[in-house]
């Protein structure tokens, strides 16, 4: 059950949008583990293997020994099973169905998910694409029918929603006008006050422009530190341009700061979006504020979950959100128009981060049918 688990974790969450219904054969091996600690070995199997990109990106990001990924690896994984083994029970049947849609509620919401990465409930997109709200009730009735001596029926009919969804599939594409920029700036995006760096991503812009585009979205941080210097530069710059821009920035205070995006246009720059959870650990570090210190970003939790930029309302993601629940659907209640997603994911070479962020949205805006427009930093 455990090497089932693994191989579930491993392939379900390889970064590939279709594969991730495979992940809801996981409550299956949970409720039919023989024994408490069964269960938190096959839990630990599934969330290791499925986040198994963490450690590579701890020693990119910190420059670090490999045991500093492994123990954050490890530590991250512990919510998840500590959820899953307490809820556990020993007969599989109604009670466990409960158990286990409680513990999709712990994981998809603070405080527990704040690690709640590789829940199997993302899979309503590919299963159920277009949905919307229904389809994540089908999918929430699905799981805990796993869990069950009917799991069979619903594995049956899961599958045969996941074969058609298969091949009809179409990825969510931006909407008309708007583009998304990948760059490929590695550690450097953002981190030093780089003129040169800033009139090549406005260049980009300018290009993106002459193409058609009336809405730019460029990777977390690209903006760099979000000062009123940067702000006059791009309202500078983009003064009589019939273009927007949005973009990630930081903004630096004497406590701490904010992972954002911004928003510039002809004459206009305003701060758009304040990250609901950066990167716990990394970026992230509430342990400050409690020791009377600073200098962690700041998470606003279920603040600003929609925006407006050019007339449509935007659901807007900043890479760690990305990999979770609450976000994400917080923002799918307020009715939005298209998802925006960035991030800054040079930190995830050699790893699957990257692959997953994207796949987990595409699979939320083909569930709404939403257009998505994605901008990473590699």
């Amino acid at each position: 059950m455990v090497a089932a688990a693994i191989a579930v974790g491993a392939v379900g969450w390889s970064g590939h949008v279709l594969a991730l219904p495979l992940a809801c054969a996981f409550p299956t091996l949970w409720a039919f583990a023989p024994s408490r600690s069964a269960s938190a070995a096959v839990s630990a199997g599934y969330f290791l293997a499925a986040s198994r990109g963490l450690p590579q990106g701890v020693v990119n990001f910190y420059g670090s020994d490999f045991s500093v990924g492994i123990a954050l690896w490890i530590g991250a994984a512990a919510a998840f099973v500590l959820v899953h083994t307490v809820l556990w029970q020993r007969q599989p049947g109604w009670r466990g169905a409960v158990s286990f849609g409680i513990a999709t509620v712990l994981m998809s919401l603070p405080p527990f998910g704040i690690v709640g990465w590789a829940e199997p409930i993302a899979a309503a997109g590919v299963l159920f694409p277009g949905w919307g709200w229904w389809g994540l009730a089908a999918t929430a009735a699905v799981l805990p029918t796993m869990t069950t001596g009917k799991w069979p029926i619903a594995a049956i009919v899961a599958t045969g929603f996941w074969a058609w969804s298969a091949a009809h599939w179409i990825a969510p594409s931006p909407p008309q006008g708007w583009t998304g920029l990948d760059t490929r700036l590695g550690s450097a995006l953002g981190r030093p006050p780089d003129l040169e760096q800033t009139r090549a991503l406005f260049e980009r812009v300018s290009e993106a422009r002459g193409a058609g585009a009336r809405v730019v979205v460029l990777p977390e941080s690209a903006a760099g530190l979000w000062t009123p210097t940067t702000s006059a530069f791009w309202i500078d710059s983009l003064r009589g341009a019939d273009v927007t821009v949005i973009a990630g920035a930081a903004i630096v205070e004497p406590d701490g700061y904010d992972n954002v995006m911004v928003e510039a246009g002809d004459g206009r720059a305003r701060v758009l979006y304040g990250e609901r959870m950066p990167v716990p650990v990394s970026m992230w570090q509430p342990w400050l504020a409690w020791t009377g210190q600073g200098g962690g970003a700041r998470a606003s939790f279920f603040g600003n979950p929609v925006v407006e930029v050019a007339g449509r309302r935007v659901a807007p993601l900043i890479c760690y959100e990305e990999l979770l629940v609450w976000p994400v659907l917080q923002s799918m209640w307020y009715a939005p128009d298209v998802v925006v997603a960035i991030g800054n994911d040079w930190w995830t070479a050699g790893s699957s981060i990257l692959a997953i962020q994207r796949a987990s949205c595409e699979a939320w805006a083909r569930l709404f049918a939403l257009p998505l427009v994605l901008a990473f930093n590699t």
